[in-house]
């Protein structure tokens, strides 16, 4: 494609509203499984994203990092295929799948071309109900892992996420590294392995979106086909958890030049009545690149950091409202009191007319640049449905963004920003910064 007729298409892009790029049906399958497909014959692919409710948290207490070790297994041999037949068959296929878990989910990320969707979804099904759990792939996965826990015991920027968390949930799984220990993936067992597999991977807790050359009849039987022999019901959920920040700074002694930072307490969860205008009014306070208050205060204005954000952590089970940094040891202590500096500010007296219509533009002119492809649409979909947004979110959002008053902000501004609950997590060497724990 030509740089004109690339720019072009990018205008087109652009200019079409979201809701226009997507006709979402909602699909229930012969066997009761519900999923939101956007059709698209225009090619011979469609891109399959599955969901799977309850991801590392799932893990008994002395064998964190199981559901983690389980999902690195998924693609290392199923069925009659060892890890290596089982890469070739899907290379062969030219199918794609890619498997990721996160605290709260596991993901699913499927690709495949229409003349082989039978074939690839059958070898897909091998993964997801026949693995294998050979030893052999066991021990080469489980060495995997502890090269990575090791190496991320160096790296000042785990360092300061996985302490942040500590503090902050110092009795839930989110506090602990889904990863695990060195010890705890050493004494994990094939039997931890199968247990952590039936335990998430179960129909109660299933998410589908689906999108391109696949019809709503097509998709119903396959789901069924993919989907419907697991488990009825997975492992039960830890539940809600109190966010056990309270205001101060925690120093991680680290040799190095720079120190990271960490910031944050408590935020908003997704169904939040406030939710929304806590959405925009981050774009404002760290959300919006060099537009952003932290942004122009820290790195601008002193030249006290290379970059800086914020953003709202809504997780399942709890809700953070956090941001991260970096600065020399020199200064970390000025950009710390900088950072409290905005944030008593913006509690105070809220932002500017200027800076919420700046956002507003922003975020519903950047809106429907999301929509850039099948597989990036059927991940939408799933997280839609996750946060329980409704089917006709999508041409509704950008008129609730242009909804929120200056009034709306500044009140959610007073409730959200809490600059005496702010707690610094700092890993590094840093001068003239005193820790309070």
């Amino acid at each position: 494609m030509s740089r004109l007729l690339g720019g072009f298409a990018a205008l087109i892009l652009w200019a079409v509203p979201a809701w226009a790029i997507v006709d979402i049906q909602e699909v229930t399958s012969p066997g009761g499984i519900k999923a939101w497909l956007v059709e698209d014959h225009s090619i011979p692919f469609t891109a399959l994203e599955i969901r799977f409710k309850g991801g590392a948290v799932v893990d008994p207490a002395d064998k964190r990092g199981a559901a983690h070790f389980m999902s690195g297994l998924l693609e290392e041999g199923a069925g009659d295929y060892d890890a290596r037949a089982y890469a070739a068959r899907t290379e062969a296929l030219a199918a794609s799948f890619d498997f990721d878990i996160s605290d709260d989910s596991l993901s699913v990320s499927a690709r495949f071309l229409t003349e082989n969707r039978d074939e690839a979804l059958e070898h897909l099904r091998l993964a997801l109900q026949e693995p294998r759990f050979d030893e052999s792939a066991i021990e080469r996965v489980r060495a995997q892992i502890q090269s990575i826990i090791a190496s991320d015991a160096k790296d000042p920027e785990t360092i300061v996420g996985e302490r942040f968390d500590a503090l902050a949930f110092p009795d839930h799984p989110y506090g602990t590294a889904r990863e695990g220990s060195i010890e705890s993936v050493a004494a994990i067992t094939r039997a931890d392995l199968v247990a952590a597999h039936q335990g998430i991977l179960a129909r109660d807790r299933i998410y589908v979106g689906a999108a391109g050359d696949v019809t709503a009849e097509e998709l119903g039987a396959l789901l069924d086909a993919l989907l419907g022999a697991l488990p009825e019901t997975g492992a039960p959920l830890p539940g809600e958890t109190e966010v056990a920040l309270s205001g101060g700074v925690t120093v991680v002694p680290f040799a190095s030049p720079q120190s990271v930072a960490r910031f944050g307490h408590t935020g908003l969860e997704r169904d939040d009545p406030d939710f929304f205008p806590a959405f925009i009014l981050n774009q404002i306070v760290g959300g919006g690149g060099f537009s952003s208050r932290l942004m122009q205060e820290v790195r601008v204005e002193r030249g006290l950091t290379y970059g800086i954000g914020s953003y709202l952590l809504p997780l399942d089970d709890a809700a953070l409202y956090i941001g991260q940094f970096s600065s020399d040891n020199t200064r970390i202590a000025e950009a710390i009191e900088v950072i409290r500096g905005q944030w008593a500010d913006i509690a105070e007296n809220g932002v500017t007319a200027e800076e919420l219509e700046q956002a507003k533009i922003y975020l519903t002119g950047a809106y429907p640049l999301r929509f850039d492809g099948n597989g990036r649409i059927a991940s939408i979909l799933v997280g839609m449905q996750q946060d329980d947004l409704g089917i006709d979110y999508i041409p509704t959002r950008n008129d609730k963004v242009r909804a929120v008053t200056l009034e709306e902000i500044q009140r959610v501004a007073a409730r959200l920003m809490r600059p005496e609950d702010l707690r610094f997590v700092v890993v590094g060497m840093p001068e003239g910064l005193e820790a309070s724990n």
